[in-house]
């Protein structure tokens, strides 16, 4: 079995936009310090039979107890991030959104760099994190896993064959578009313990995080508890569906509902 949770940011207590996307959208994925830190403790004593693991390339054997820590966006919070994971002798996986290095909120090329050098994994999650990269013409698909891959290897000096599909919007296609970026692991939002091969490429669903996840939950779902694992499948399938109905109009009314979410 393998866990991999997928976070975002975390950020001072009554300081959503310091790190990360600005919108509301983003903010029901931050978490401040303590509530995070809390998180980290919980699960150090609940999994301590699981095996924290990096997975940089798809032909890895993946141990049956891995754990992977995951962050999609690239904000600036990462570097706390890393502090408290190597606190614990962790390492995590930073996904970055290639159009934001260096911008208010996000990593600069430098930090990216600081990161890598300090052991934690390094991967595209696109150029300017489309909200529906399922539905993108071909071409942008290729430009966005091509162009966020050269990017980040040229900021490196070595290769990036992992990735993280942002907004949670996969299709086979995007797979094939990343796989033609020579990227070899895909992480999606699909949370399943169960690993998948498509184009040639590993797909890996995640355990989304959202701020208010109490520790307990996340240490059960680190642990592999079925519990918590299958309702956030449920909830998750629930969701596909109507992402899928309602096409762009589910963006707009969900925008339109988050836009009443504190913001600061």
């Amino acid at each position: 079995m393998i866990i991999s949770l997928l976070y975002h940011d975390v950020v001072p207590s009554g300081d959503l936009t310091s790190s990360g996307f600005p919108h509301a959208d983003a903010a029901i994925y931050k978490l401040t310090r303590p509530e995070f830190e809390r998180h980290i403790e919980a699960i150090a004593y609940a999994a301590q039979s699981s095996e924290v693991f990096l997975l940089n390339s798809g032909q890895q054997k993946i141990p049956p107890n891995a754990l992977l820590f995951t962050f999609d966006d690239g904000g600036v919070s990462s570097m706390l991030i890393a502090d408290l994971l190597e606190a614990q002798g962790w390492r995590g996986h930073f996904f970055i959104a290639t159009d934001y290095i260096g911008r208010t909120g996000f990593l600069t090329a430098s930090q990216i760099r600081e990161l890598r050098n300090r052991g934690h994994v390094i991967g595209s999650h696109s150029c300017s994190h489309p909200a529906r990269i399922s539905h993108c013409a071909l071409a942008q698909l290729d430009h966005e896993w091509r162009q966020s891959v050269q990017i980040l290897c040229n900021c490196l000096g070595e290769r990036v064959v992992v990735g993280s599909v942002p907004g949670g919007f996969y299709a086979p296609r995007v797979a094939e578009a990343a796989r033609g970026a020579r990227i070899e692991v895909l992480f999606t939002s699909e949370p399943t313990s169960r690993l998948g091969l498509t184009y040639d490429c590993l797909i890996v669903g995640r355990y989304s995080i959202q701020q208010g996840t109490s520790a307990n939950r996340v240490a059960r779902i680190a642990r592999g508890d079925p519990g918590p694992r299958l309702r956030q499948y449920f909830f998750w399938t629930t969701k596909k569906l109507l992402k899928r109905i309602g096409g762009h109009y589910y963006i707009a009314l969900r925008k339109k509902l988050l836009d009443h979410y504190p913001s600061a």
